[in-house]
């Protein structure tokens, strides 16, 4: 008997459906590229509406990609790279203040290259690890260069004769520029295994303290904030070079780079950041107010990322964390409380809605919930946010406003959820930092945020 006409139809459809299957190429994993500025602030950037810096390869990264206005770390080193690499709150890791560090231990935390090998990737770290207990190799990352404490250059600072590379000690010679030396590691490492999904941390020297003269400064420059230009300028150099490579290697619509920096400008140069012709911004490293913890932060990924995208959705340093895990198809630590949230939607192009109502900064003994329009800290002060980054003013205790009010009962209700108090906060003392005062004046800090190795 002849198969029916329909009965055929459909089996050839079938085939055809089958064959196009067959053909299509399986979704590669990408490439992944963390890019972590050291002391860099909005107030630096062109494309956050600098008004005394350039810097064309980082604008140009921004203008592929999803630029975030609202993206949170922590006012200080050390907790903002903990936040980022375990996708948790300080109150949880213990990673309160620079000084805390060895209370993070692989036994109790599980951190980003672990997870992203366990999805079948190489993952490789090149820069700063200070603050961060034990070695990279010790977190899960393959290959490392390491440098001791930060702001490292030339041979000539203290701490600096020597780099590590895979736990071996490598001496940096006359004339070899640090930044230099890590930028060919990091493009060693993409080059090799550019067959293989790569995981590379990149956290830069620039543009830490010490700010000295770099190779492209003019001879005999002792200008300060000139020198500060020319840190801005060659940092913003280094980024260009190295997507150049992946360009080289025909692997940029295969990585999603993203650029970020761990807290806000160093207190020095606060004042020669302005944005926007002129305005001061609120805040600094090392500062509760907003630009301590505001930073730049900007993901880019060809023919997925939307191109030339302004984002105003609250964005939190734990979010990396299983945003990259869900980009890379691994899955965040189970046995523990990750507080961070994927935007991995947001940066394919599939969802613009923010996850995030609030986001939580904590430094040592003090920290904030903010929403988009008032914060809250742990003294009970609300702050109006409205004109942030600009100003945040101190509303007052006995205020009539009903959405001030309601704002406080919301705010209030998250730090009673999280319940800082209750965790590994720091015992205070003289790290202590200063909460916002009533006069909202920059806070100071014990360390003084220009100094090497802070």
């Amino acid at each position: 008997m002849k198969p029916s006409t329909s009965l055929s139809a459909a089996l050839l459809f079938a085939a055809g459906l089958m064959s196009v299957v067959a053909a299509a190429p399986a979704v590669s994993k990408p490439n992944i590229i963390f890019i972590l500025a050291d002391d860099l602030g909005i107030g630096s950037l062109s494309t956050y509406g600098a008004d005394n810096f350039k810097t064309p390869n980082i604008d140009k990264l921004a203008e592929s990609g999803i630029r975030f206005e609202h993206c949170y770390s922590s006012p200080l080193c050390g907790p903002s790279r903990a936040l980022l690499m375990t996708g948790r709150y300080a109150f949880r890791t213990g990673m309160t203040s620079n000084q805390t560090g060895d209370l993070l231990k692989p036994a109790n935390e599980t951190m980003m290259p672990t997870v992203l090998k366990q999805a079948g990737y190489v993952t490789a770290q090149v820069g700063k690890w200070a603050q961060l207990p034990l070695e990279p190799a010790d977190w899960g990352f393959d290959e490392y260069l390491r440098f001791q404490g930060s702001g490292k250059y030339w041979n000539t600072q203290p701490k600096c004769k020597s780099y590590t590379v895979n736990g071996k000690e490598t001496p940096l010679l006359d004339g070899e520029y640090l930044p230099d030396k890590m930028h060919d590691f990091a493009v060693d490492f993409i080059t090799r295994h550019k067959d293989q999904p790569f995981f590379l941390y990149y956290p830069m020297s620039h543009v830490h303290a010490q700010i000295l003269p770099t190779p492209d400064s003019k001879p005999g420059t002792k200008d300060k904030n000139i020198l500060y230009q020319d840190n801005i300028a060659y940092m913003d150099k280094l980024v260009g070079k190295l997507i150049a490579e992946l360009d080289r290697l025909k692997l940029r619509e295969k990585t999603l780079v993203v650029f970020a920096s761990d807290n806000g400008t160093a207190r020095g140069f606060k004042e020669f950041c302005t944005i926007d012709g002129g305005k001061q911004l609120s805040g600094c490293k090392a500062t509760m107010l907003e630009c301590g913890a505001l930073v730049p932060m900007i993901a880019s990924w060809p023919g997925t990322t939307p191109a030339g995208k302004v984002s105003p959705n609250l964005i939190s340093f734990c979010d990396f964390l299983p945003t990259l895990a869900e980009v890379a198809g691994a899955k965040p630590p189970k046995d523990v409380t990750i507080d961070g949230k994927s935007i991995a939607p947001t940066l394919r192009g599939k969802s613009d809605a923010s996850l995030r109502d609030w986001i939580f900064v904590l430094l040592r003994r003090n920290w904030y919930d903010r929403e988009k329009n008032w914060k809250l800290n742990e003294s009970g002060e609300l702050f109006d946010m409205k004109h942030a980054p600009f100003s945040e003013p101190l509303v007052a205790d006995d205020t009539q406003d009903d959405e001030a009010f309601a704002a406080r009962k919301r705010l209030q209700a998250v730090l009673d959820q999280l319940n800082p108090a209750a965790g590994k906060v720091d015992s205070g003392g003289e790290g202590k930092t200063k909460k916002n005062t009533r006069k909202n004046q920059p806070v100071q800090d014990s360390q003084n945020a220009n100094t090497p190795d802070q």
